[in-house]
């Protein structure tokens, strides 16, 4: 693939990541469903199994962000150490492809929790499991996680994509 090719498809795929986020919600899953749409190797099972991440885990603030967790889970999908493979080593390029996204996430974005984003997004943290403050919390981040979605599905695009 050129690298314009791989361009216009991280844009795209950034495009569709922010609307997912957007109408749906549950960044860890927008990210691996454009994943599986634009590059492949994600399967349904995956995109379920990343729901509770959301929120930085169980919506609690206190775990990474999930858009951040969905583009580890990808890139480990991709590069990650198989099953049958466990005895085998420790399968270290798959970190670093993994430390290289976390390290550009916190430099993009000043942190990688859920709750060191809302600070940053907003000035504060919010109690998710409280209606009130899930619903303050939508209204002050506006497209910002969305934007963190976005962001973490075209710099993995670009790290998947030959």
């Amino acid at each position: 693939m050129s690298a314009d090719e791989k361009s216009t498809l991280a844009e795209q795929a950034y495009a569709k990541a922010l609307q997912y986020e957007l109408d749906y919600g549950c960044c860890p899953q927008c990210v691996l469903a454009t994943l599986q749409e634009t590059v492949g190797g994600i399967d349904d099972a995956t995109i379920k199994a990343v729901h509770g991440l959301s929120g930085g885990g169980a919506l609690m603030g206190a775990g990474a962000c999930g858009a951040l967790s969905g583009g580890l889970v990808a890139l480990s999908a991709k590069y990650g150490r198989d099953r049958d493979k466990l005895d085998k080593g420790r399968y270290i390029n798959n970190f670093r492809k993994c430390k290289e996204l976390v390290e550009r996430f916190r430099a993009e974005f000043g942190g990688v929790t859920c709750a060191e984003l809302q600070q940053q997004f907003t000035g504060r943290t919010y109690d998710m499991w409280k209606a009130e403050e899930y619903q303050a919390f939508s209204e002050a981040r506006g497209n910002k996680c969305a934007h963190a979605t976005a962001s973490v599905t075209r710099w993995v695009v670009e790290m998947m994509v030959k």
